[in-house]
């Protein structure tokens, strides 16, 4: 099967509260905008949605598990920014919480790692510079 991703959805426990985080952070584009459910225009082509929790669980049919506070949801979203630095200082302006400090880790990319307010996982990348090993 050949699929593609379109849409990134997250349960959220307070609609209003995970809206006003991901447009502080980000100043994503609204593309929807009802009262269980928005939806962000992400630069890239994939959205990112937020669903009230309850409702959620209505659509799927199964309740998602809560994230203990101070814990942290087992996926992440991989976001590339062009200034790091600046990423950094909206996002914990906008009240995430910091899990790892900007690095470079081993697959190449200058990462730091953050808490939205239901502990689902965002990660601020830059790419970093390749060197040519053969000069």
């Amino acid at each position: 099967m050949r699929a593609s991703l379109r849409l990134l959805v997250l349960a959220v426990a307070d609609l209003p509260r995970s809206r006003t985080f991901y447009l502080q952070a980000f100043d994503w584009e609204l593309a929807v905008d009802l009262p269980v459910y928005v939806q962000f225009r992400v630069p890239g082509g994939v959205g990112v949605s937020l669903y009230q929790r309850e409702a959620f669980s209505a659509q799927v049919g199964t309740t998602p598990a809560l994230c203990p506070t101070g814990a942290c949801t087992s996926a992440e979203l991989y976001l590339e920014v062009e200034n790091l630095s600046a990423a950094t200082d909206a996002i914990l302006a906008a009240g995430a919480r910091a899990l790892s400090p900007a690095a470079a880790r081993d697959w190449g990319d200058e990462a730091a790692y953050f808490a939205d307010p239901d502990g689902h996982v965002i990660a601020l990348f830059r790419a970093l510079e390749q060197t040519d090993p053969g000069g």
